[in-house]
């Protein structure tokens, strides 16, 4: 709206000027303007100068409100981009309406926090678009829980970058990495780059050169996505000019899509001025086997470890050289060990693994019984635990199977001795997630929960009924042994949302045999609840 046009009789800004000097050093205005407001200008009781100030300055602002044009209506904006994906079925957007209010006509105890996120990734799988009336409430929770953005933003799809860019507070739809990209990465076209969120290849340019960090570092990483060498020719380009600090999540991004492409430019990091910049490229070069750096890393690795006599004759390093530094080791330890078992530690973890089974034809179950010595002198000091150590650290980079599953060992049974080595969580993330399921389950029956919760963090969802009945046998022992439901809270947190939904049943007979009203009675019953809900959803879901 704007103010009609101001004549010399207008008396608003002689107002204005009266209340800033004040009725004692300004009189007040006479009746001016069209007759009628004239007149009601000459009734207002001017016995009090203050108090009739404020009855002028209403009647003025009557005469501009009522005199004020409509503005042209601005250009409605363009609509968003069709989505062809169908809308999920009708029982299914009326749950997302009960999971995002927080509660539900059939429930009382159910962790609906745990199964919206379930919702979410069914609903993606499944190639859903969700009902444009929920896409607010869905974007507000995404902003508030940021665990969710990537499948909300990919599930919002056209309609809900088209919200976002009319409400700042739903700016995280144009930064989540991924977000546009299918579960299915083979099914990555057009449609799913970058260029839905930025307009295509000249939006992405203005992004990598104008945008936020946390706007380039997404679009960094769905270009490596969806084109690696383009996303490394991309970081090439400014690499140059870029802070420490943003180059070593840069390098970060490279991971997608690693191969011995990048090894160049990695080569050439390794005499970056920051020395988490170093170790970055150095890690990343280790898990490419071919890489030079592996090589040199195999050089010293033989120099340091050699099979001698059924023994594996170790000599850890003595110093740490230049070449030794530049290659990303350390010169001090940073977690207090002895400097010669830390680099000894850093070079086995960086070498190829086949280097071991190719040089002395042994598997590598057979070279983790070989006992390691110093000079292979059969009292000289131990260093099988190093050894062990370093050799998981290099499975996990490596993602070698053969050596995660020797590590581990087989799957732990009564009596049995654990003879895994490293983080047993992180070596499991190696195996095939149907080993992976099988080992925990064992280690489960065998030990309890109570060491369990990383394992069962490495395992596929829903779980394996295998892995399901083993886990609600023992919340069964652990009921069973008057130990409380919170000494476990991490536990039972993840199996609302990662228990097989069929294992409800055994939850509820378990909820029946507790004394009524304990604490294990309210957890089982709200645990058979949650799980009950979970299948109903999820069968809400399929097409």
């Amino acid at each position: 709206m704007t103010a009609p046009t101001t004549t010399a009789h207008d008396s608003w800004s002689e107002l204005q000027t009266t209340a800033l000097l004040g009725t004692d050093r300004r009189p007040l205005p006479a009746p001016a303007g069209p007759p009628a407001l004239a007149a009601a200008a000459g009734a207002v009781d001017r016995a009090d100068p203050a108090t009739a100030l404020l009855d002028l300055a209403a009647l003025a602002t009557v005469r501009r409100r009522a005199g004020a044009l409509p503005l042209p209506a601005p250009a409605l904006p363009a609509p968003a981009e069709d989505d062809p994906r169908p809308e999920v079925p009708e029982a299914a957007a009326r749950r997302l309406g009960f999971l995002l209010g927080g509660r539900g006509p059939d429930t009382s105890l159910a962790n609906l926090t745990e199964l919206l996120p379930q919702w979410l990734a069914a609903a993606r799988a499944h190639g859903y678009r969700p009902p444009p009336v929920h896409l607010p409430a869905l974007l507000d929770t995404a902003r508030a829980r940021s665990e969710l953005r990537p499948d909300v933003v990919a599930l919002a799809g056209p309609l809900g970058r088209w919200l976002a860019e009319r409400n700042p507070d739903w700016r995280f739809v144009g930064r989540t990495a991924g977000a546009a990209l299918p579960v299915d990465p083979a099914e990555v076209t057009a449609e799913h780059t970058s260029e839905h969120a930025g307009g295509g290849p000249a939006a992405g340019e203005q992004i990598w050169q104008e945008g936020l960090f946390a706007e380039r570092v997404t679009h960094l990483t769905r270009l490596r996505r969806r084109d690696p060498a383009a996303g490394l020719d991309l970081l090439r380009s400014t690499w140059a000019t870029e802070r420490a600090e943003d180059r070593l999540l840069f390098l970060d991004a490279l991971q997608d899509g690693l191969s011995g492409a990048d090894e160049e430019f990695l080569e050439a990091a390794l005499g970056d001025r920051s020395k988490n910049v170093r170790a970055t490229a150095a890690e990343l070069l280790s898990t490419l086997p071919g890489s030079a750096l592996a090589a040199r890393m195999a050089e010293r690795a033989r120099a340091c470890v050699r099979p001698l006599d059924g023994v594996l004759a170790v000599d850890p390093p003595t110093e740490c050289d230049t070449a030794m530094q530049r290659d990303g080791i350390p010169p001090k330890s940073p977690t207090g060990r002895g400097q010669r078992s830390w680099w000894l530690g850093e070079i086995v973890a960086a070498a190829p693994l086949s280097l071991w089974t190719d040089a002395t034809g042994l598997t590598p179950g057979q070279l983790l019984a070989l006992p390691a010595r110093e000079g292979g002198e059969a009292d000289g000091t131990d260093w099988s635990a190093e050894l062990r150590e370093a050799w998981a650290r290099a499975a996990v980079r490596q993602r070698d199977e053969s050596w995660a599953r020797a590590l581990l060992g087989p799957a732990p049974r009564t009596g049995g001795a654990d003879r895994s080595a490293g983080a047993p969580a992180k070596l499991l993330a190696v195996l095939p997630a149907a080993e992976r399921a099988a080992w925990t389950a064992a280690f489960v029956r065998t030990h309890g929960l109570g060491d369990a919760f990383q394992l069962l963090g490495a395992c596929a969802t829903p779980w394996t009924p295998p892995l399901s009945t083993a886990v609600v046998a023992a919340l069964e022992r652990a009921a069973g042994s008057g130990a409380y439901p919170w000494s476990h809270s991490g536990v039972l947190g993840m199996t609302e949302r990662a228990l097989a939904p069929a294992a409800a049943p055994a939850v509820e007979a378990l909820a029946a045999d507790a004394a009524p009203e304990t604490a294990w009675s309210d957890t089982f019953t709200r645990l058979a609840e949650t799980l009950r809900l979970r299948a109903a959803m999820l069968a809400e879901l399929v097409p």
